[in-house]
């Protein structure tokens, strides 16, 4: 019975919103009919949008093998494609929405973020092909 509990909290805690698992599982419901599953950017809509969706599996590679955790939370977010705008990428308010969840920045500061944000770029770094050397806030 104890066991049962211990694996019981072991799958919660994995499945949390801000874990890779429930990044994937988001993702897979709003990303990847553009940027398809292996987040290539050649989702089912890819052929008709100008311009493509990104490759998302080189986002490390395009900077140097650094993985930009906020700038990647920034643009999911959608906060600047608000001012700035400039592709097809929707805006989903729901990434915003719900608990928050406290992370480290990468720079030993803990900041709070949505939980569904920080799954969705926790679940891209995965992603990277290669994968990324180090992070930046």
């Amino acid at each position: 019975m104890k066991r049962a509990v211990v694996v019981a909290l072991m799958v919660a805690q994995a499945c949390t919103p801000q874990s890779s698992d429930s990044g994937r599982t988001v993702y897979n419901d709003k990303c990847a009919v553009c940027h398809g599953f292996n987040g290539r950017g050649d989702g089912d809509l890819a052929d008709g949008l100008d311009p493509r969706p990104a490759d998302l599996t080189q986002i490390a590679a395009r900077r140097d093998g650094v993985w930009p955790m906020l700038e990647v939370m920034a643009i999911i977010d959608g906060y600047t494609k608000r001012y700035l705008p400039g592709s097809d990428m929707p805006i989903y308010d729901e990434f915003l929405e719900g608990d928050l969840v406290t992370f480290d920045t990468g720079n030993g500061i803990r900041q709070k973020a949505p939980a569904n944000l920080l799954s969705i770029a926790r679940y891209l770094e995965t992603l990277q092909d290669p994968k990324p050397e180090r992070s930046v806030p």
